[in-house]
């Protein structure tokens, strides 16, 4: 008899197991795949290093993943970002135009129309919605249409994948939301908090990292610091409760523990569920994960006339491309190419191109070259290629996404001593899983 057991051996549910076990509580997890970290894989082949999932994480001071690094000793692989990461491109009329940093840049960038900058001066005085809105609907209506097309509907397809049309607001950009619901206003909520932060002194930065190894290295970590409290290639077959605990039954054998977490993705989660409710399963499959192909191309560094001196470039709908964006990879971390060759990361499908994973990789590979070539001045083929298809990439913070997290917690809370985790709620960024973790894991412990 386990204290816990946790099904699922993405970076959630290794987190969790982690930190149990640092409290001494006697903890099992299970992973159906060969390797634990869910999505954060890393390859190398042919003298590029490329991450398959997440490429990059985001380090702030006081938050769980500064926690991990020290616990696990991982700082000596760390790698800290290029600094002209900080620089982002957006495509605008075939062109790779940069973000603008500062309000002068903003003034002078050809991104945004004179009447589009001239509409920022009605922030202010708009008045918050009384309903649920989409991120669309809520860029439009205190920022404009502009906003919307060429800089938060291709952040929302970089970050999400996702159709800003669909998402919520208040789920998937709850900390912009917080701003109008706090001021009233996005610009009075910015000039408010950064009066508060300078008023209690220096606040310190986050900073963006990678690790010499790739990003497994962080879920590798936390399996090897697990060892045979982790067991992969393990697939849950059944799941019942007993009296007082438990009962997860595998191929091999049944395992038995007094509380059991479930840090599966949503729709595996209603697999696992539907036998004892089929509404809360219901609710948990409307969840929708819309495919993502992750290309690494690998060029000749004469082959691109961009610079590529930043992060990367977001390519928006109103651009008429199937691409979502392209990762500097090579220039964000050094060792992901050797010497005089250049790796970009490009993605395709995401909420509006949901099938996109079905077809060839050939189809694929041109079809991102194509794309790409005009907007970053590639002038040869790529010498390197490796194409990744995540059917079920994603989790969408769609309308309404807040009221189905609390029916599905109040029909979970009728399962005695079952508690749901998972990048379906509280976050989808790495950052967010390891924070949601820790505090289960405290509230746990």
């Amino acid at each position: 008899m386990k204290d816990v057991l946790i099904v699922g051996g993405g970076i959630t549910g290794l987190t969790l197991a982690w930190a149990l076990g640092e409290r001494g509580i006697d903890t099992q997890v299970l992973e159906m795949r060969p390797h634990a970290g869910g999505n954060i894989r890393t390859l190398r082949l042919d003298n590029y290093l490329i991450d398959l999932g997440p490429n990059s994480l985001l380090e702030r001071p006081g938050q769980g993943l500064a926690q991990i690094l020290d616990a696990l000793s991982l700082r000596p692989h760390v790698v800290e970002a290029n600094p002209i990461a900080s620089r982002r491109y957006v495509s605008r009329d075939g062109r790779a135009l940069a973000l603008p940093m500062s309000p002068m840049a903003f003034l002078r960038t050809p991104i945004f129309s004179l009447m589009g900058k001239l509409r920022l001066l009605q922030e202010p005085f708009i008045k918050p919605a009384s309903e649920e809105e989409s991120v669309a609907a809520f860029v439009c209506r205190r920022l404009g249409p502009e906003f919307l097309d060429w800089a938060v509907d291709p952040f929302i397809s970089g970050v999400y994948a996702g159709d800003a049309e669909k998402l919520s607001v208040r789920a998937a950009t709850a900390k912009v939301y917080a701003l109008e619901a706090e001021s009233g206003s996005l610009i009075r909520g910015a000039l408010k908090r950064a009066r508060q932060g300078r008023a209690s002194g220096p606040v310190p930065r986050g900073r963006l990292i990678g690790f010499h190894p790739g990003m497994q290295a962080l879920p590798d970590a936390l399996a090897d610091r697990l060892g045979d409290r982790l067991k992969t290639g393990t697939a849950v077959t059944t799941l019942r409760r007993d009296t007082n605990a438990w009962k997860v039954g595998t191929e091999n054998e049944t395992f038995a523990a007094k509380r059991l977490i479930l840090a599966t993705p949503a729709y595996a989660t209603a697999d696992l569920l539907a036998s004892f409710d089929a509404r809360l399963a219901e609710d948990l499959r409307a969840i929708e994960y819309p495919g993502v192909v992750n290309l690494a191309l690998g060029f000749a560094r004469e082959t691109i006339a961009h610079p590529l001196d930043g992060f990367g470039l977001l390519i928006p709908r109103r651009e008429g491309k199937e691409t979502l964006g392209v990762l500097f990879s090579s220039t964000l971390f050094p060792g992901r190419a050797a010497e005089g060759k250049a790796l970009l990361t490009a993605f395709i499908g995401g909420a509006r191109n949901p099938e996109v994973y079905l077809r060839e990789n050939d189809d694929l590979i041109a079809r991102v070259i194509e794309d790409l070539k005009p907007l970053l001045g590639i002038s040869g083929e790529p010498e390197f290629a490796h194409v990744t298809r995540w059917p079920r990439a994603i989790p969408q913070y769609t309308l309404g996404h807040l009221e189905r997290l609390a029916r599905i917690d109040q029909a979970a809370s009728a399962l005695p001593d079952l508690h749901l985790a998972g990048n379906w709620r509280g976050g989808i960024a790495v950052g967010d899983c390891i924070d949601n973790a820790l505090a289960l894991a405290e509230k746990l412990a």
